[in-house]
């Protein structure tokens, strides 16, 4: 696969994190491969909590020239400087949105596994959608956002798409074709050593 057709990295943190330790970890995987953009995805209802790991994140990816978006905290994204936001509930606010934070702020929409989910959000203005589990979870309600949803995507609709959700070597081969953007999370975080997770992830793209 060239670099051109190559898809984007996409990191997500673990939804709690030690503000102390992980900063470190992610500024190792950032180091170790070429990353488009990481969203902050605590799970945190702390405000303070919530802010002071969106500063020390905020450095550390502008540094690197890497955009950082947060996940749903919308009223947060212009206090804290950041990129732009992620919504977990498909289309619905995107219009809105839009004209609140105008038009250079990032908004992206999980859209699960449905595709007039993912339409709505990308005729709304979506910067990008996401789809997932692309991966066999015994979360949620055991749907799966499968090769042919992606496939569909990348043949109609010019919004970026983003694979995410128990991602294997396996699917990153099979939907490395078909995807603009691998959201990658869980997979590494729960590793001693993230980057060396994210590299064999990644193997079959090499």
């Amino acid at each position: 696969m060239s670099d051109a057709d190559r898809p984007q990295l996409y990191i997500v943190t673990p939804p709690e994190f030690d503000l102390d330790l992980f900063p470190d970890r992610l500024a190792a995987v950032l180091d170790s491969a070429e990353v488009a953009c990481v969203r902050l995805a605590l799970a945190a209802r702390d405000e303070d909590r919530v802010a002071r790991a969106a500063d020390a994140l905020r450095e550390l990816c502008h540094a690197r020239d890497v955009a950082l978006v947060i996940e749903r905290h919308v009223l947060l994204v212009e206090r804290l400087g950041l990129d732009g936001v992620h919504l977990t509930d498909g289309g619905r606010n995107v219009r809105k949105l839009r004209k609140d934070l105008g038009e250079d702020a990032i908004i992206g929409a999980f859209c699960g596994t449905t595709r007039h989910e993912g339409m709505a959000a990308a005729e709304a203005g979506a910067d990008y959608v996401s789809f997932g589990p692309v991966g066999e979870t015994p979360l949620g309600d055991g749907s799966r956002a499968e090769a042919d949803l992606f496939q569909w995507w990348s043949e109609m609709i010019e919004v970026p798409v983003v694979a995410e959700g128990a991602l294997t070597a396996a699917l990153v081969e099979k939907l490395g074709p078909i995807t603009d953007f691998f959201g990658v999370g869980e997979e590494i975080w729960t590793a001693d050593d993230p980057a060396a997770a994210l590299r064999a992830l990644l193997a079959p793209l090499s």
